[in-house]
């Protein structure tokens, strides 16, 4: 496998791209204006940097300037409470996986890689509609079916929970404190956003964050 992996900076996919470390070739941040943006691209390229890894941060400026979602700088205020409230539903970006995988499906084909990686699990499912197996699977059928060098799209991820991938990355060695989640895009997390809440239980145990809490 030679891939490319979609890299955020969080704790997923930094956990992601150690555990295949060996198999990319290529990570891609995207910057799309949301809060929390420039804080998770420092911690991509500081990551790529230690591991000798082909970085590329790619703009996507039009989906901050007309996408609505409180995610973004253009949007409300980020909602409090789990992943599991109605109200994280306002942190959803339209689609934003698909549109990312589709640029790193031209990616992989321009670099002739074969793989998209992709670090989406199982506790995402039930608010983005974009990071459901289904959804991973149809996509994954146009990309093979619409490049040249028959692109696969692989999330590894996919079925198993934010804690297990903890788990994984702790193995890994891992500095978890380089890396970033917090929606508010504050200089330390806020301990109260739905990913917070979410990192708190992954990371419980063995959890270097600062919390402004």
């Amino acid at each position: 496998m030679k891939a490319v992996l979609i890299y955020s900076g969080g704790l997923d996919s930094t956990t992601h791209l150690y555990e295949y470390r060996d198999s990319i070739a290529l990570a891609v941040t995207f910057d799309y204006g949301s809060k929390h943006n420039a804080r998770e691209i420092a911690c991509a390229r500081e990551h790529c940097a230690r591991l000798g890894i082909k970085h590329l941060i790619i703009p996507l400026g039009f989906i901050g300037e007309y996408f609505k979602s409180d995610l973004l700088l253009s949007g409300g205020d980020i909602p409090e409470g789990s992943y599991a409230d109605d109200n994280m539903k306002s942190t959803v970006v339209p689609f934003r996986n698909g549109i990312m995988l589709a640029v790193a499906a031209g990616l992989a084909e321009s670099y002739e890689l074969d793989t998209v990686l992709l670090a989406n699990h199982a506790g995402d499912h039930a608010i983005y509609p974009d990071c459901r197996p289904e959804f991973i699977d149809a996509f994954a059928a146009a990309a093979k079916a619409g490049t040249y060098n028959g692109v696969q799209v692989v999330s590894p991820y996919c079925n198993i929970t934010k804690r297990d991938i903890a788990l994984r990355g702790r193995d890994l060695g891992v500095d978890f404190a380089k890396t970033y989640s917090c929606y508010k895009g504050g200089e330390n997390h806020c301990g109260k956003c739905g990913t917070c809440t979410e990192r708190k239980e992954a990371l419980e145990g063995f959890d270097p964050t600062i919390y402004e809490e």
